[in-house]
């Protein structure tokens, strides 16, 4: 099985294949997530087969519990204005996924009739949810800030991404080609970027909740990979 076989191998695949493989670049801190998705999927699947969960749900409840603030077992951080944190870079790539994640699994777990337990902590479905859409909210603009951190949505919103469509001119538009090192004015300018990116997510504030609207920190100015966002 798929899953077993992740569960069993856990890390980056070029850290086993190495030399025959092009160098891992993903904007990640680890792969728990990952895991804990496809056991929500595989757990889908039993609850539609009538078979029994487990190990499946155990695993998935320990995440949870590895998340939420009251729990006992909390794992992450968060920010004065209650957004998440996990170390690594593109800190929002963890709070579009496990939102999405605790949507499902409190949908599951109450077509299932149970309750998730964090030591001697009980957790409602409706406190996921709670969860869930509060991380959403705040990447929405519901934060100290006041700002929108998808371009295009609200008021205020980055304006100043690290993406390179994003920032160069059009190529329709008059005047020379650019050759490979002809954007870098662009790049260290302090003018908002050409072209809107909306609909686009940014890393997100440090765990202060300070933002820098800068190409140069990527770290925060960087977008959300594509598989994070359709989420």
């Amino acid at each position: 099985m798929v899953f077993d076989f992740a569960d069993k191998h856990r890390g980056s695949y070029n850290d086993v294949l190495r030399q025959v493989v092009c160098p891992y670049y993903y904007c990640s801190s680890g792969y728990m997530d990952e895991l804990s998705w496809g056991a929500a999927w595989i757990y889908r699947w039993v609850l539609t087969k009538k078979l029994e969960p487990s190990p499946f749900v155990p695993d998935a409840d320990r995440f949870v519990c590895s998340v939420l603030p009251e729990s006992p077992t909390r794992s992450v951080t968060y920010s004065p204005g209650g957004l998440m944190f996990k170390d690594g870079p593109c800190n929002m790539q963890h709070e579009t996924t496990l939102s999405f994640l605790f949507l499902v699994y409190a949908r599951y777990s109450k077509y299932n009739g149970r309750q998730i337990r964090c030591g001697n902590v009980v957790v409602s479905l409706d406190r996921l949810i709670e969860v869930a859409k509060g991380q959403v909210n705040y990447i929405l603009g519901k934060n100290p800030l006041g700002m929108s951190y998808m371009v295009g949505y609200g008021n205020k919103f980055p304006k100043r991404i690290h993406h390179r469509g994003s920032n160069l001119p059009s190529m329709e538009a008059p005047g020379d080609h650019m050759d490979c090192q002809g954007g870098h004015s662009y790049f260290e300018s302090q003018d908002p970027n050409q072209n809107l990116l909306t609909g686009a997510v940014v890393g997100g504030p440090d765990p202060n909740g300070s933002y820098s609207d800068s190409r140069y920190n990527s770290s925060q100015s960087e977008l959300l990979p594509l598989d994070v966002i359709v989420h």
